[in-house]
């Protein structure tokens, strides 16, 4: 084996190493990568590692990402899900399990509009968790439908994995939003027939709300207060995805837009102020910053990674694998699948894929269902211990009576009903091309 090969699985080691240790990310992927780059082929690397961060910083689709950021903080100011629960509850009637159908729907509306799997999570914990437990849902399954509920929102759409994995992918973002809309709203429907499932196998693990309850609150003045929550984040929604998939205009132009619509929503709700524009810039400035830098740091360790020949070790690996690019697609799978117990989807996204993905492209595989299935599969990221991430944000708000192992036990079953999804968009590509076709894309 050549000596930059060796460098190269040394690189891999080392970057898994020091994040075993408890080196942030970006300083492990720069240092691995400087460390193994400069051994590789000494000083050459910094010559040609400016022009790949100007590239990084002068990419007109990134622009997108800290829009949708703001629009996204901004909206979760507005306390959209707050007034959502007050009413989901009352209109699930005497259905088994519709508060937990409800939480999940909320969640669907919350990640098309915020995206943001914190700040979903821990809304939707700090409302509805203490009430599922009240009216005696299981404590597992009122973990794990928060937690799977609140990371709807890296599939469907504004989704900012898809705004990365087009840019790494060299698709367009609005093909890619176009792909994931089917297959996210197809998942958010497996948990509602997992749950309705549950109200018929087990009904005490999903009870009702109670008749009292349902009754303080007239059904017309239900029906009112839900179209005023409603309306206003839905046809924003509208107008940004349907501008970007329609090809009326470019993300960055219709993320603009969103921004400034999350601040005429937040205005309507009477909840705009100083404050909020502050606090909402300040997140956005952080998350984006957050975002960028490891991007960045990125680029050292792909750079290094690729001088020192590991497509070529990637590519003569994947030619040892029995079954084709049927396997060849699933071994990609299980590798983003184990990594998401360790990582985050950023650096997955921007680790992993590049590895792999001049492998698929020789293999003439269809790159937009690539995405698709990586994006689902990253969904299990935020779930599976010990560091998804949905995981802490809920525990930082439970109440004392759920305990840790609580959260854990409620997840697994989401996460294999994820795997499912996977499962299914693997088996009919359709369910992520039909959307993209249809509309020509």
């Amino acid at each position: 084996m050549p000596l930059t090969e060796i460098y190269a699985i040394l690189m891999l080691v080392a970057f898994f190493v020091l994040l075993m240790i408890g080196i942030p990310v970006g300083l492990t992927l720069a240092v691995s990568g400087f460390v193994f780059g400069w051994l590789g082929f000494g000083p050459m690397l910094f010559n040609l590692l400016p022009h790949r961060l100007f590239g990084v910083l002068t990419n007109y689709s990134l622009l997108a990402i800290p829009l949708f950021v703001f629009m996204g903080v901004m909206l979760e100011k507005s306390k959209l899900a707050e007034d959502l629960m007050r009413v989901v509850g009352h209109l699930a009637g005497n259905l088994r399990g519709g508060l937990g159908i409800g939480i999940v729907l909320v969640g669907v509306l919350m990640g098309a509009t915020t995206g943001i799997v914190g700040a979903t999570v821990v809304t939707l914990g700090l409302l509805t968790l203490p009430t599922l437990l009240r009216y005696g849902y299981d404590k597992g399954l009122a973990c794990g439908v928060i937690c799977a509920s609140g990371t709807l929102g890296q599939i469907i759409p504004p989704s900012l994995i898809l705004i990365l994995l087009a840019d790494i992918m060299n698709e367009s973002v609005g093909t890619l939003f176009a792909a994931a809309m089917i297959p996210g709203l197809m998942l958010a429907a497996i948990y509602c027939v997992y749950i309705l499932l549950l109200g018929v196998l087990k009904p005490s693990a999903v009870p009702p709300v109670p008749q009292a309850e349902r009754d303080a609150m007239p059904r017309a003045e239900l029906w009112t207060k839900l179209f005023k929550v409603v309306a206003p984040p839905v046809g924003l929604v509208i107008a940004v995805l349907g501008s970007i998939i329609g090809g009326v205009a470019a993300p960055t132009e219709a993320a603009s837009m969103g921004a400034l619509g999350a601040i005429l929503v937040t205005a309507l709700g009477r909840r705009f102020s100083f404050a909020v524009l502050r606090d909402t810039v300040t997140s956005t400035a952080k998350i984006t910053a957050m975002m960028m830098y490891i991007l960045m740091c990125a680029q050292v360790f792909a750079l290094a990674f690729r001088g020192l020949q590991g497509e070529k070790l990637v590519h003569d690996l994947f030619a040892l694998l029995p079954g084709g690019v049927a396997w060849d697609i699933w071994f990609m799978m299980a590798i983003v699948f184990v990594l998401g117990f360790f990582i985050e989807w950023i650096e997955i996204s921007y680790i992993a894929v590049p590895l792999f993905l001049p492998v698929f492209i020789e293999q003439g595989v269809n790159l937009v269902w690539l995405a698709t299935l990586i994006c689902v599969n990253l969904q299990t990221s935020f779930l599976t211990p010990p560091f998804g991430w949905a995981l802490f944000f809920l525990r930082g708000v439970a109440p004392p009576e759920i305990a840790t192992g609580d959260i854990y036990r409620g997840v697994w079953t989401f996460i294999g009903l994820q795997l499912i999804a996977l499962y299914l968009v693997f088996q009919f590509p359709a369910l992520a091309l039909w959307l993209p076709q249809a509309i020509g894309w």
